[in-house]
């Protein structure tokens, strides 16, 4: 059982920042940050995660299957991720590329400690083991004035490197082109890596920095241990509310520009590419299809074809798809029965993946996977993990990967570039 108590801020911003720093003292801690983004199927503004109980952390196999059992006995919040390579569990696929991050495949806590804001509430939600420590630790929070001053240092100069250069890049994106023009598959999301070795980052002031210029709806900050993620998604996933089921996939990207008159052209023109919308519309059908799989007949719903909305340093073409599920139906089944999402997989699904870990030079763990929670009442909110800088302390391995859609209308070198482009957040606050 857990007790809530609520309490008001009128400094949200301040709020979080500081109840980040207060949560560096655990060893798990999520943060979800819509960060004030107006969204019509947001929960909370923001949802912080820490000090686990009991846990579950799994490589693929069967990892649906565990994480469904844990799911029914804690019968409570639990928060976490799912890894790209889970798709491991649900077809007979492998990951033989090169894994430099070493994080498990699948990972979820029972948080002794949750803090939920919304609007100018904060709502303390917290194990009756520990109930008698909220007044504490908002005292602690409140306390607590801006980033301790080791978050502000640098520590180092870092040099990114690429796991392939710009013509290996090419030699590969020609090879799936050609798999598109022999029929074989109709889309593929090709990804690279860009890392770092034995580095140290401060993880804190690294997230802060990255979601300061990114703004994204759907960031994160999670630190499992040894193991961070400093995440600035603009994409959902997969989220479920009582019997509604909704999917935002993008599709679609396009530069921002300091001039209005410009940075609206470049938002019209994206909104009128042709090339971007039919890979958009490819993805809206498979994940029709996928919600189908769990949906109630004549439920699924395109709610929004290709609308471009704009963020901090991007445009995003997003479609909003829906669907009703029956009050049977297990939330971990909807999830598997969707994952990975098609976003980052490409067109036919399975086909797509196989050709995918053919092309593609490092494992993508976490990259491209999901970051969120599931609610006691089985409802859940899970992210697409992209615009995100993974850390691993103990090795001393960062690393960021990029990604673009390619179809029968790609261009390799507009292709790179949009892949540079989506990176330009990530290496701004690296280097």
């Amino acid at each position: 059982m857990r007790q809530t108590f609520s309490h008001s801020v009128t400094d949200i911003e301040a709020f979080k920042t500081s109840m980040l720093v207060w949560a560096q003292q655990f060893d798990e801690a999520v943060l979800l940050d819509s960060n004030q983004y107006t969204d019509t199927y947001n929960s909370y503004d923001a949802i912080l995660a820490v000090d686990g109980l009991t846990g579950i952390s799994t490589d693929s196999y069967e990892a649906f299957d565990d994480l469904k059992e844990y799911q029914h006995q804690t019968n409570d919040w639990i928060f976490g991720y799912l890894s790209y390579d889970l798709k491991n569990d649900t077809e007979k696929l492998v990951s033989d590329n090169y894994d430099g991050l070493e994080f498990p495949e699948l990972y979820f806590f029972q948080p002794k400690k949750i803090i939920k804001i919304k609007g100018d509430k904060v709502e303390f939600c917290y194990l009756n083991m520990v109930s008698d420590e909220i007044d504490s630790d908002l005292k602690e929070i409140l306390d607590i004035n801006a980033l301790p001053e080791e978050g502000r240092k640098e520590k180092g100069d870092i040099k990114i490197k690429m796991r392939i250069f710009k013509d290996e890049y090419f030699k590969r994106l020609k090879e799936i082109l050609s798999a598109i023009h022999k029929g074989d598959i109709y889309e593929a999301n090709f990804c690279q890596e860009f890392y770092a070795e034995n580095v140290s980052i401060d993880p804190l002031g690294t997230y802060t920095k990255l979601n300061t210029i990114s703004k994204a709806p759907f960031a994160a900050y999670l630190k499992l241990f040894d193991k961070f993620l400093l995440c600035a998604s603009p994409e959902r996933y997969l989220k479920k509310s009582g019997n509604k089921i909704v999917s935002q996939p993008i599709k679609g990207t396009a530069a921002r520009s300091s001039s209005l008159k410009k940075d609206q052209e470049l938002k019209d023109k994206l909104a009128s590419d042709t090339k971007e919308r039919s890979e958009n519309i490819m993805i809206v059908d498979l994940v029709r299809n996928d919600l189908s799989k769990n949906a109630l007949k004549g439920s699924v719903v395109v709610e929004e074809l290709c609308k471009v909305y704009s963020f901090e340093q991007v445009h995003q073409m997003i479609s909003t798809i829906t669907c009703e599920v029956a009050s049977a139906e297990n939330p971990v089944d909807i999830i598997k029965n969707t994952f990975p999402m098609g976003s980052m997989t490409g067109a036919p699904k399975i086909s797509a993946m196989q050709i995918i870990e053919k092309m593609e030079s490092f494992k993508r763990g976490l990259y491209s996977g999901a970051v969120g929670y599931f609610a006691p009442n089985g409802d859940f909110d899970f992210n697409v993990v992209i615009r995100g800088i993974l850390y691993n302390e103990t090795k001393k391995y960062l690393s960021y990967a990029v990604g673009s859609a390619i179809t029968a209308k790609s261009v390799p070198e507009k292709e790179y570039e949009e892949c540079l482009l989506k990176a330009k957040a990530m290496r701004q606050v690296l280097e």
